[in-house]
C-alpha cells in the first residue's frame, strides 16, 4: 500500500528523510550551479589571463569528463562502494576547484575544469542512484520536484551570484564558492548515505568503452567550432557512429556499463532512455539560440531575453510540483507521454511565434515547454529507476543525468549544424534571421516528436 498512496511534502523534511534530501538537492545544485557561474565568469577570466582561442574549450573538457564519469559511476560505485565514490568524486571537484579558480593561465583553468567534470558526473549519477534507495517508491516524485527547485534557483541565482562576485570580488571568487558548498556535500554524505554492506564487485575497467564515451562526444563538440557545415556534419555522424558502438559493444560484455536493455523499444528501460536523450536534445535549440534570436530579431535587450529563456525553468519546478501528489500509475503513463508532446508543440509554436512576430505567442510556448518537461520527467525517471532489470537499477539511475547531458551537447551540435545550413550565421536582415529559425526549431520539434513516439514504449508498473 505505501507503493501506491502518495506521500506528503512535509515527510521530505522530517528528522528520517530531510538530511538525504538535502545531501542529493546540494549534489544536483553543484552540477547546476557550477555550470551558472563559470558561463558569467569565464569571460573576464579569459580577459585576464588571455587564451580567448581556449574559451571553449573550458565547456568541451568538464562536458566530456562529466559524461564520462557519469558512464563509469555505477562501476565505480560497485568498485569502491557508494560513500567512497562520493568522497572521492568530491575531492576530484574540488581539487578542480582549487585548480580553476587559483590558475594563471588558461591552460590550467582547463585542467580544474577536467577535474571537476569527472567529480561531478559521478557525483550527479551516484546521487540519482541513490533516490530509490534511500525514498520509498511514494515519495520520488516529491524528490524529483525538490531537484527542479534546485535546477530553477541556480538558473535564477547563479548569474547573479556570479556576477556580484565576480565585478565586486573578482572572476576567482565565483569558482572558489564552490569550495564550502563541497565541503557541506561531503559532511552530509559522511552522515547520510551508508556505509556499505557485502562484498563489493571486482570488476574491470573499460577503458575502450570510456575512451569510446570520450571520443563521441569529443566529435560532438568540435562539430560546434568547426569552419564548414561538412565537417560539422561529418563529426556529428562520426559521433553517432562511435556511441552506437560503445553501446553494441557493452552489450557484449560481462561487466556493463549500461542496463543491459538500454536503448531497445522492447522495454521501459529502452524506451524511456530514448525518451531522456531526445527531450533535452529536442530542447537544446532554444538554449543555444532563443537568446540570440529575439535580440537580433525583436531589439530584446540581454536582460529582457533572459526572463524568456527564465519561463522555461520557473515551468519546469511548477509543474513538477503540482503533479508530484500524482500516484496512480495509469494517469503517471499518460503524464510521461504528455510531457514530450507538450515539448514538439511548444518547440513548433516557437517557430510560428518568431516567423509572425506575436511575442506573446513565444512566451506561452516556452511554458509549454517547461511544463513538458515538468509533468513528465520525475515519472519518467521513476519508471526507468524501477523497471531495471535486477542488479541494473544503479546503471539504469546513473545514466539518467548523464544521458541529459549528452542530450544537449548533441542537440547544441545538431541546432548548429541546421543553423549554419539556413545561414544564421551570415543573416543580415530580419528576413534571413526567421528563415534560419524557422529551420532551427522546426527540426527541434521534429526531435520532440521522436520523443514523443518513444514515450509510449514507457510503462509504469511493470518492464
Amino acid at each position: 500500500m505505501e507503493e501506491t498512496i502518495g506521500g506528503r511534502w512535509g515527510e521530505l523534511f522530517t528528522r528520517r528523510y530531510g538530511a538525504a534530501v538535502a545531501t542529493l538537492c546540494l549534489g544536483v545544485a553543484l552540477y547546476a550551479l557550477n555550470g551558472f557561474l563559470v558561463s558569467t565568469s569565464l569571460p573576464t577570466a579569459v580577459t585576464e589571463l588571455g587564451g580567448v582561442d581556449l574559451i571553449s574549450w573550458a565547456f568541451t573538457v568538464y562536458l566530456v569528463a562529466a559524461i564520462v564519469g557519469g558512464a563509469a559511476a555505477a562501476m565505480i560505485k560497485h568498485r569502491i562502494g557508494t560513500r567512497p565514490a562520493l568522497m572521492a568524486s568530491a575531492a576530484a571537484f574540488l581539487v578542480g576547484t582549487l585548480v580553476a579558480g587559483l590558475a594563471g593561465s588558461m591552460p590550467m583553468v582547463l585542467v580544474g575544469r577536467l577535474f571537476q567534470g569527472a567529480g561531478e558526473g559521478v557525483i550527479a549519477a551516484i546521487c540519482y542512484a541513490l533516490i530509490p534507495e534511500l525514498f520509498p517508491s511514494r515519495l520520488l516524485p516529491k524528490v524529483f520536484g525538490a531537484e527542479a527547485i534546485v535546477w530553477a534557483a541556480a538558473a535564477f541565482g547563479g548569474p547573479l551570484l556570479s556576477g556580484v562576485l565576480t565585478e565586486t570580488v573578482s572572476w576567482r571568487a565565483a569558482f572558489l564558492i564552490n569550495v564550502p558548498l563541497i565541503l557541506i556535500f561531503v559532511a552530509l554524505v559522511a552522515v547520510v548515505v551508508p556505509p556499505d554492506r557485502g562484498e563489493r564487485k571486482r570488476v574491470a575497467v573499460p577503458f575502450l568503452r570510456l575512451s569510446g564515451c570520450a571520443v563521441g562526444i569529443m566529435l560532438v563538440s568540435v562539430a560546434g567550432i568547426v569552419p564548414h557545415s561538412w565537417q560539422a556534419a561529418l563529426c556529428v555522424a562520426a559521433a553517432m557512429a562511435v556511441l552506437a558502438g560503445v553501446v553494441l559493444l557493452d552489450r557484449r560484455s560481462g561487466d556493463r556499463l549500461f542496463p543491459s536493455d538500454a536503448f531497445t523499444f522492447r522495454s521501459t528501460v529502452g524506451a524511456g532512455l530514448w525518451v531522456v536523450l531526445l527531450m533535452p536534445l529536442a530542447q537544446a535549440a532554444t538554449s543555444v539560440y532563443l537568446n540570440i534570436t529575439i535580440q537580433h530579431l525583436w531589439g530584446y535587450g540581454p536582460t529582457m531575453a533572459g526572463y524568456v529563456s527564465a519561463l522555461m525553468a520557473l515551468s519546469w519546478s511548477g509543474s513538477a510540483i503540482l503533479v508530484a501528489n500524482v500516484a496512480r500509475p495509469a494517469v503517471q503513463a499518460r503524464l510521461i507521454r504528455v510531457g514530450p508532446f507538450l515539448l514538439a508543440v511548444g518547440l513548433l509554436g516557437v517557430m510560428v511565434a518568431l516567423v509572425s512576430g506575436q511575442p506573446w505567442l513565444l512566451m506561452l510556448c516556452q511554458i509549454l515547454i517547461g511544463t513538458g518537461f515538468g509533468l513528465s520527467w520525475a515519472f519518467l525517471s521513476q519508471a526507468v529507476m524501477e523497471a531495471a532489470r535486477p542488479g541494473e537499477r544503479d546503471a539504469a539511475s546513473g545514466l539518467l543525468p548523464t544521458l541529459q547531458s549528452g542530450g544537449y551537447a548533441i542537440g547544441a551540435a545538431v541546432s548548429g549544424l541546421v543553423a549554419n545550413e539556413a545561414g544564421m550565421a551570415g543573416a543580415g536582415g530580419a528576413a534571413e534571421i526567421i528563415h534560419a529559425a524557422a529551420w532551427v526549431f522546426g527540426v527541434a520539434a521534429v526531435l520532440g516528436t521522436l520523443g514523443f513516439l518513444a514515450s509510449f514504449g514507457v510503462r509504469r508498473g511493470g518492464r
